[in-house]
């Protein structure tokens, strides 16, 4: 147990610091009510009406998001790869080659299909 006791000593100091922030925010902070800070912020657009069921969201935002998620994952397996490299030897070399020309070509195909231009 006393291996445990550093680990809730900060959450219980945590806690302590976040309840205390809310606190005092609430009671020093400004409290100007008012009809727009109320209402949606669309980064300085002012907001349309949607329709009932929700409107169609453009496929482009899906496509967008999917193309960041291949690319973030590349970047998260190689950067253990780029840290440990001196000492994995040829085998690594070879599998890390074969995976960026994997994802090199996965972008040449998202390019020539044009889900890189924005209209």
């Amino acid at each position: 147990m006393n291996l445990y006791a550093p680990i809730v000593a900060l959450l219980g100091l945590t806690a302590g610091f976040m309840a205390i922030a809310i606190l005092i925010s609430t009671v020093l902070g400004p409290n100007r009510k008012n009809k727009a800070k109320y209402e949606p912020y669309e980064c300085g657009v002012e907001a349309t009406p949607q329709p009932l069921d929700g409107g169609r969201i453009p496929i482009k935002y899906y496509l967008t998001a999917m193309l960041f998620i291949v690319f973030d994952i590349e970047i998260v397996f190689l950067y253990p790869w780029a840290v440990s490299y001196h000492s994995m030897g040829i085998f690594a070399v070879v599998e890390m080659v074969l995976f960026i020309v994997t994802v090199f070509i996965a972008y040449v195909y998202v390019l020539r299909r044009g889900g890189l231009n924005w209209e």
